[in-house]
């Protein structure tokens, strides 16, 4: 499931304005990241280890980059630091 919102997110993050109303697409970025803040310490920490799984078995460097950045673009790092 948690893949399946990588994908949905690195979609969102790259689309352009024929692709998604960028109003459109904050609004759901900043969805995501509210929900995630509603996690548990011990699930923010979770999502945090998987996305950084996901992104050292990345083979496409642009999306490397996003999966490792992901965590404070949610405000995961922040939050837990």
């Amino acid at each position: 499931m948690a893949e399946a919102l990588f994908d949905v997110l690195w979609f969102i993050d790259g689309s352009d304005d024929e692709q998604m109303d960028q109003d459109d697409a904050v609004k759901v970025m900043e969805g995501v990241a509210h929900v995630v803040s509603t996690l548990s310490s011990d699930q923010q920490q979770e999502l945090i280890a998987l996305l950084g799984e996901t992104a050292a078995a990345e083979t496409n460097p642009a999306r490397r980059e996003f999966l490792e950045e992901l965590p404070q673009g949610l405000g995961l790092i922040d939050h837990l630091s």
